[in-house]
């Protein structure tokens, strides 16, 4: 299962990975993105695991994201 992690103070809210994946990414208060809490590791709302039917989405939301701040593992 591949891992997600959000590095939320690079994030500039531009909205791509929630748009490209609103089953995995969501924003949060501050505008900010953010795991669904489905998916989230330990509650850290910047960590997730990333279920196979979702890795596709995932995958083509992080490439999308202007300032690279998805790692996906």
């Amino acid at each position: 299962m591949a891992r997600v992690t959000i590095n939320q103070e690079e994030c500039i809210s531009c909205g791509t990975c929630w748009s490209e994946c609103p089953e995995f990414f969501e924003e949060n208060d501050n505008r900010v993105s953010q795991v669904v809490e489905k998916y989230r590791i330990g509650g850290n709302p910047a960590e997730g695991e990333v279920p196979p039917e979702l890795e596709k989405c995932v995958k083509s939301a992080a490439e999308g994201c202007p300032v690279e701040a998805i790692k996906v593992e």
